[in-house]
């Protein structure tokens, strides 16, 4: 019984997507693997997952810093410390900001849309 429900399961997950695309029309499934992008989009692609990625490892350093400072236990060098990566990850949050800024303004004034 097991086996027959877990092979059913797989099944309507397997189909579900072309149940959910039969009633769109118009809307093609997309295609295996084959992307209709051109290479402009695709290198902006890249860039905004890359930029993204950098944002959450930057962030990543504000919340250390910031945790460095609340269990530095008035430590004048481990609060100091903790200053110093807090305002990098800062300043690696305003470096992320404009160099998305400068991507976003020369792909537009390509033609290209971000």
């Amino acid at each position: 019984m097991k086996k027959v429900l877990k092979n059913v399961s797989i099944l309507a997950i397997t189909l579900l997507p072309n149940v959910a695309f039969a009633q769109l029309g118009s809307v093609k499934p997309p295609t295996a693997g084959l992307s209709t992008k051109s290479l402009g989009e695709m290198v902006i692609g890249i860039v905004n997952v890359a930029l993204g990625f950098v944002t959450v490892i930057a962030l990543a350093v504000i919340i250390y810093g910031g945790f460095r400072w609340m269990t530095a236990g008035g430590n004048e060098e481990s609060v100091g410390e903790a200053k110093k990566i807090l305002t990098a990850g800062i300043i690696g949050l305003v470096v992320i900001l404009i160099a998305w800024v400068v991507i976003t303004f020369v792909a537009s004034s390509f033609g290209g849309t971000v």
